[in-house]
């Protein structure tokens, strides 16, 4: 019986605190500046992607959900492809004339996001990066995951740091071939396991302007991105690092917060202006700011930062001991319908039914801060957590038929 060449892995999304926006070469995907994610637990967010390579393929072909995605040549996935053949045939062909010449085979991938896609979850970042980690297994590589990241940044900036997880950061560079713009680890998801986050999605509509245009048109229009790339970043990568090491909240929030509030900033100063954020986003905004002045007032520190994408969906940063008092303010301004809420970490009993009935406003809080929305302006919670870098996953949950083709078509 014929082997079969084949491997399947699963990425998370990561949701940047120090954003990446702007590039310096838009083929190489090399960033105007350093960022900083974190990586999000992939039991709740993930990509999955199965890797194929046959000798009786004729040519290389992506499903994504279930639809053939084109490979154009030239294109992000064709580079990603190319270049993990390169990898393959150099570190392993080239070194043992008996492996198997797997780097001539096309191959059949197919993918499959469990979450929307081009929303502002970041699904090509998970994408890019469980491509990169399936062809990595499926070619034997042993290279490491930041040589990796080198690869998956072309398909998709952000993909680099969904390679690693735990803290990530990924460093510029200033090398023009981009051997220096690559993912670090930070620190690993079990040094601050308490971090928890809670993802609004506000909607799960494709973004009106996608981030590779939204970002050219600030690079060439916005000064104060400029300012932001030349001044504010480097000290920010710098300071929150320093918060994650020493599991400083108050500062990781502090900053999380502020560099949000400037990238949607960069992007109102381009022209036109580019608004990612709508009056739910807004009213998020507002609930978290009065939520930390509550606490703060009361001799505490900071409880929660927000942050947002290229989207209006929020996602809210906070410690495991404050997230259900923080998912209770939230549902008493953005119900929800029942049964929607899966609390996957148990905040609340098994027999909660309606997610609505625990809906409470923290003592001291100014509720006219923001307006209470109809059921459906937030269209789902996700409570999740700081996860693990990319997975390798059995044959049983491979996407691929015995034909080759995904299994939702064979």
């Amino acid at each position: 019986m014929a082997t079969i060449y084949q491997a399947t892995a699963s990425a998370p999304v990561n949701i940047a605190v120090i954003k990446y926006w702007g590039k310096r070469d838009t083929k190489l995907i090399l960033p105007t500046n350093s960022s900083l994610s974190v990586t999000l637990d992939q039991d709740h967010l993930r990509s999955t992607t199965t890797a194929r390579a046959d000798a009786s393929f004729e040519q290389d072909q992506l499903w994504l959900n279930g639809k053939v995605d084109e490979i154009k040549a030239g294109g992000r996935l064709a580079t990603c492809i190319a270049e993990m053949k390169r990898l393959r045939k150099e570190t392993v062909e080239a070194k043992d004339p008996n492996a198997p010449k797997l780097s001539s085979y096309k191959v059949h991938i197919a993918s499959y996001n469990n979450f929307p896609t081009a929303a502002g979850l970041a699904s090509s970042a998970s994408g890019f990066a469980a491509l990169v980690a399936s062809l990595a297994q499926l070619y034997n590589l042993t290279v490491s995951p930041s040589i990796l990241s080198l690869i998956a940044r072309q398909g998709s900036g952000s993909a680099c740091r969904s390679l690693f997880g735990g803290f990530v950061a990924w460093q510029m560079g200033s090398d023009p071939s981009g051997n220096d713009s690559l993912a670090v680890e930070v620190a690993p998801r079990e040094h601050w396991p308490q971090m928890q986050a809670l993802i609004c999605v506000v909607s799960d509509d494709k973004k009106g302007t996608s981030s590779t245009s939204g970002m050219q048109r600030t690079v060439e229009t916005s000064a104060l991105l400029q300012h932001r790339i030349k001044h504010v970043v480097p000290e920010r990568m710098a300071a929150i690092s320093k918060a994650i090491l020493a599991r400083d909240f108050d500062t990781f929030a502090t900053i999380t917060m502020a560099d949000s509030n400037q990238f949607h900033a960069v992007a109102l100063d381009t022209e036109p202006p580019i608004f990612y954020m709508n009056d739910v986003s807004r009213s998020i905004i507002a609930l978290i700011v009065e939520y930390n002045r509550v606490s703060i007032a009361a001799g505490g520190g900071y409880k929660a930062a927000y942050t947002y994408d290229a989207g209006p969906n929020a996602v809210i940063y906070a410690l495991e001991e404050n997230l259900k008092e923080i998912l209770q303010l939230v549902i008493s301004y953005f119900p929800q319908r029942p049964s929607e809420f899966k609390d996957v970490l148990g905040l609340f009993s098994k027999n909660t039914t309606d997610i609505n009935t625990h809906a409470k406003i923290p003592a001291g809080f100014n509720e006219a801060v923001a307006k209470r929305f109809e059921v459906g302006a937030v269209k789902g919670l996700i409570h999740t957590r700081v996860g693990d870098g990319p997975r390798r996953l059995p044959d049983s949950e491979s996407l691929l038929a015995a034909s080759g083709l995904p299994k939702t078509l064979a």
